[in-house]
């Protein structure tokens, strides 16, 4: 996939309008964040140069990411704002890409409105839609967009992917995989000191369970959701220092819009961190579900081996379920917009009842 795309940029034979399509995990995202660093970096996405690092920290003016405004889908106001902003001409490259996230969730007005921009598109404007499943998309969208699919990469692959990007050990790299999602997120978070110490206060909390009170508890919840938004101060600083740059030849209502886009944009990075802080516990919560179970091999915790044991020893499988299943419900309430704060309260508090159970005879 990387080689087509590439060709593509190489023989400047790139479509409007892309639809990338591929489960979780499959890469699909970071080939969208690849193909615009192409499209918008005058040395062909070098990765080095300014224009790629505003792309890959999403603060560059001519890359919008675009993500679903509610939890049933994308708002026709939405994509009202991307049609009319797509009509301005560009701030710092020749094109302007739009990247839309969970595609499949364009629906009714929404997917309508979008559609007549796809069928007339305005020069100089690309369109990247990633999707888990084209099943319940418009079928005049997926026919308008030139379709590529994505397969999921498979566990040993990806482990391997991560420890030549860096020089890790197996253990550290499915420790990664599992947090992470996918190799390239993987290599980032084992690079981000930020992104490994919440893990690590995950880690902390779930271990301390049994012996914190409710206080201890909404502490520990209070200070994962500080060192989420520890990351977000680069983001933020470099996204003032871009519309700092951009004032002078932006009119008042294109650097609204910037600002907005801006704030969305920290929203999602937040969402995304502490989704990961969810993927840190759930994997965890595995581990001590097949401690529980007797099975032999599999763990992805390696260096929290003495965390595993002692969560495991003052449960049984059923217990170990409930957290799992609590840590599912926090997603869910993430994706309703519930706040961080009282998802992380709420999730440790239920995996602490979880746990409190004793171990059954086996």
């Amino acid at each position: 996939m990387r080689d087509f795309l590439a060709t593509a940029v190489a023989e400047g034979r790139l479509s409007h309008a892309y639809l990338f399509v591929g489960a979780p995990g499959s890469g699909k995202h970071e080939a969208a964040e690849a193909l615009a660093r192409c499209v918008v970096c005058p040395h062909g996405g070098d990765a080095t140069c300014d224009e790629c690092r505003r792309v890959a920290h999403r603060t560059h003016p001519d890359v919008r990411w675009l993500a679903p405004g509610s939890a049933s889908g994308y708002l026709v106001a939405q994509v009202r704002e991307l049609i009319e902003d797509a009509g301005l001409a560009p701030v710092r490259a020749r094109t302007k890409v739009y990247v839309l996230e969970r595609a499949e969730l364009l629906r009714g007005n929404a997917a309508n409105a979008l559609l007549k921009t796809l069928e007339e598109p305005p020069e100089a404007v690309m369109f990247i839609l990633c999707a888990r499943t084209t099943a319940a998309m418009l079928p005049t969208i997926v026919s308008r967009c030139q379709q590529v699919p994505f397969r999921s990469v498979s566990p040993a692959a990806g482990a391997e992917t991560v420890m030549r990007a860096c020089a890790c050990t197996p253990a550290e790299a499915r420790m990664a995989l599992a947090v992470a999602g996918t190799p390239a997120r993987a290599v980032d978070f084992l690079k981000s000191p930020s992104r490994r110490e919440v893990r690590r206060l995950v880690v902390g909390a779930l271990d301390s369970l049994a012996r914190d009170d409710s206080w201890d508890v909404l502490l520990a919840a209070r200070d994962l959701v500080a060192a989420v938004a520890v990351p977000l101060a680069d983001v933020r600083q470099a996204q003032e220092d871009a519309l700092r740059e951009s004032q002078d030849f932006l009119t008042a209502a294109a650097l609204k819009q910037v600002e907005d886009a801006n704030k969305r944009e920290l929203t999602a990075r937040e969402r995304s961190g502490m989704m990961e802080a969810l993927s840190a516990a759930e994997s965890l919560l595995r581990d001590v579900l097949a401690r529980c179970e007797g099975i032999p091999g599999g763990a992805v915790n390696d260096d929290a081996a003495a965390v595993v044991d002692r969560i495991a020893a003052g449960c049984d499988t059923a217990g170990a379920l409930r957290a799992i299943e609590a840590v599912g419900r926090a997603a869910d309430d993430l994706a309703h917009n519930v706040s961080p704060q009282l998802t992380l309260e709420v999730m440790l508090l239920r995996i602490k009842e979880a746990l409190a159970c004793p171990p059954s005879f086996r």
